[in-house]
């Protein structure tokens, strides 16, 4: 399996693992949808990017400063759902920043 297929199947894991719990909220398809796609698209970004951090690091902060649209969308309704969003995406981002260097690091770029 080249680089791409392999770092789209960690985003996809990580976006599972952060949607069940907006599913069991019952939140809208829209919501759950843009989650998936953000955390499949950071799994390509934060394994193609050339940032020089350790893996697990370099997905935390790529994550974390992608997040902050969403985050200010989130605080404009005064949601408590702010913290959550925030510890959720460090938690995710430095898995997949772990897991993509780990299992995509070496792999033929496409």
């Amino acid at each position: 399996m080249t680089k791409l297929p392999a770092v789209i199947i960690i985003g996809a894991c990580a976006g599972i693992i952060d949607v069940l719990p907006m599913i069991i909220q019952r939140l809208n398809w829209h919501a759950n949808v843009s989650a998936f796609m953000f955390w499949v698209i950071m799994g390509i970004i934060i394994s193609y990017s050339a940032v020089g951090f350790r893996g697990w690091f370099k997905g935390l902060v790529i994550a974390e400063l992608s997040v902050i649209p969403i985050e200010i969308l989130v605080m404009q309704n005064g949601s408590s759902a702010v913290l959550p969003i925030f510890v959720m995406t460090a938690l995710l981002g430095s898995l997949v920043g772990y897991f993509t260097e780990k299992y995509a690091h070496n792999r033929r770029s496409l």
